[in-house]
């Protein structure tokens, strides 16, 4: 067995044995801080492409999952399924696109006030994580999102995240959005 074999090998048993995803840093503490870890990685990703689990990168962690087309195959009870308010989705998507963002700054962008019950709902959820303080008076806590968020909506990063085109192809857009945009559009085009 070559020395190569023997690090994608023990890159493997470490994964698999992890009870959370990895970082490549978290992985070298395991194998050998010298190792190439990142071409074991490769090796590993093309050697379960197409296999019934799969390895996945998450936000810079690394995990093996069960195929996604499979997912349905381990389901034993049916999940009861929370749906998220609408104020909720709001936050969730302010602070994805705008982290570290505080809640001053979330209740200015969407133009009401966030309910405490809004946010801790997406703390316990696992999506968002208290991100620091701003350095300005008051020293508001600012919120980001976390890896369990990225993980959840099946995105490597959050530059994933769909953009303004992206929404208005999906029909996501509500039409006053629609309107808004287009008047904006009409008074550029007249100056």
């Amino acid at each position: 067995m070559t020395q190569g074999e023997s690090l994608v090998r023990a890159v493997e048993a470490v994964l698999f044995a992890a009870e959370t995803p990895l970082t490549i840093h978290d992985i070298r503490l395991h194998v050998g801080t010298q190792a190439d870890v990142g071409g074991a990685l490769a090796m590993l990703l093309e050697r379960y492409a197409g296999r019934g689990i799969e390895l996945v990168e998450r936000g810079g962690r690394w995990h093996f999952q069960t195929a996604a087309d499979l997912a349905h195959l381990l389901r034993r009870d049916r999940e009861e399924t929370r749906r998220l308010s609408r104020a909720g989705i709001e936050t969730l998507a302010i602070i994805a696109y705008h982290e570290p963002v505080s809640r001053a700054e979330i209740e200015a962008i969407r133009g009401v006030q966030v309910a405490k019950g809004t946010l801790d709902v997406l703390l316990e959820a696992g999506w968002i994580r208290p991100a620091g303080r701003r350095e300005v008076p008051g020293r508001p806590l600012t919120y980001a999102t976390t890896a369990g968020f990225l993980s959840h909506f099946g995105l490597a990063t959050r530059r994933d995240l769909p953009g303004l085109d992206d929404l208005r192809a999906a029909g996501l857009l509500d039409p006053i959005d629609l309107a808004f945009e287009n008047a904006v559009e009409k008074d550029d085009d007249s100056d």
